[in-house]
């Protein structure tokens, strides 16, 4: 799976969620994708911009995630992920990756 069909999964997950009130942004490897779950819908993007929350992986952590193959918890123990900012945004990441 190459960033475009993440974003294509990402995009259709995040319009089937409710906006949880703030931005989001992946960085995996050298690509972006923001989460602006601000208004009245989720605006999924490859902007770079200010988000309440970043997580921080490489695109073969991201699949593994969204695949199940990965518990998030012993991922960012175990350092394969790193969050920056809202926790509480980050435990939204479930959702939009399922």
């Amino acid at each position: 799976m190459n960033i475009e069909e993440i974003l294509t999964a990402i995009t259709v997950q995040a319009a089937n969620v409710a906006p949880f009130g703030g931005k989001m942004k992946f960085v995996l490897g050298d690509d972006i994708i923001l989460i602006d779950g601000s208004g009245e819908h989720n605006i999924v993007s490859q902007n770079d911009e200010e988000a309440a929350c970043t997580i921080s992986t490489d695109v073969e952590t991201f699949l593994k995630l969204k695949n199940g193959e990965l518990n998030p918890m012993m991922a960012v123990m175990g350092g394969k992920i790193k969050i920056k900012g809202d926790m509480g945004l980050a435990m939204k990441l479930q959702s939009l990756v399922q």
